[in-house]
């Protein structure tokens, strides 16, 4: 008896309080446990860039099958490669990430092909440590113009030179891949080139018909305009600015206005 003198007014007209917040507590608490429980037989989906501010990329680490539902007896759509085509480590824009009750982590991607636009899901353990970047570049085919943004926020903004009607820039939503100094002022692509996810619609290029960010071709005159095979040209001074600042992974919004 002398525990309950401790209790208000040292008798146990307390008590009645008490057990109302013991109850309280234990209702709670069985609440909590039922959230926790119903959660835990569920999948538990992360979306991992909104492709404008924030936009993550991964390298992969082992080849192997593309899915089209984050499930080993899906449909395959595509294959995990180390490299691209000019043997740069190949990169992948990740969409988002899905954890299973079991622990089983499941990424959906955006991957390069023809068409463009595909995406699909890949487990979580073939691919490398998650970069991100805050980078992000959109292209208006009609206006002949690039802006490139940082965090949302506008950075810088330039004329190009985009594909002739015959052999269009493609539209869609696309990534750097590569990003090549060209030190060569012969070259006409000089200073930079940036391979992109873009697939050009001539499909006899070299390389499978990569669309490229690059140098202006040795005609600066042409830019703004229409002059390429589907490839984005840039004055030198321009491309000499982008070059350094957006790395592989950044997003690439082409618009046809």
């Amino acid at each position: 008896m002398a525990a309950c003198s401790a209790l208000p007014g040292g008798s146990f007209k307390g008590m009645g309080s008490v057990v109302r917040w013991a109850v309280a507590i234990a209702v709670i608490g069985a609440a909590l446990l039922g959230a926790s429980t119903a959660s835990a037989t569920t999948d538990t989906v992360i979306r991992l860039t909104n492709e404008s501010s924030y936009t993550r990329w991964a390298d992969p680490v082992e080849t192997g099958p593309i899915y089209a539902a984050p499930n080993f007896r899906s449909r395959r759509v595509g294959r995990l490669r180390l490299e691209t085509p000019e043997g740069y480590p190949e990169v992948y824009v990740l969409l988002e990430q899905l954890i299973e009750p079991e622990g089983e982590e499941w990424v959906r991607i955006r991957f390069a092909g023809r068409p463009n636009g595909k995406t699909g899901w890949v487990p979580r353990e073939r691919l490398g440590t998650f970069q991100h970047t805050r980078w992000s570049i959109t292209v208006n085919l009609a206006q002949r113009r690039m802006r490139v943004f940082y965090a949302g926020r506008l950075r810088r903004s330039f004329p190009v030179g985009v594909g002739k009607p015959s052999t269009p820039t493609p539209t869609g939503h696309f990534w750097v891949v590569e990003r090549i100094p060209v030190p060569n002022r012969a070259s006409p692509y000089w200073p930079y080139a940036l391979g992109t996810s873009d697939y050009s619609t001539l499909s006899n290029w070299p390389d499978e018909g990569i669309v490229g960010i690059h140098g202006p071709y040795g005609d600066e005159a042409a830019i703004p305009g229409a002059p390429s095979h589907g490839c984005i040209r840039m004055r030198a001074a321009d491309v000499a600015w982008l070059g350094p600042h957006v790395g592989v992974g950044t997003p690439i919004h082409v618009l046809a206005r």
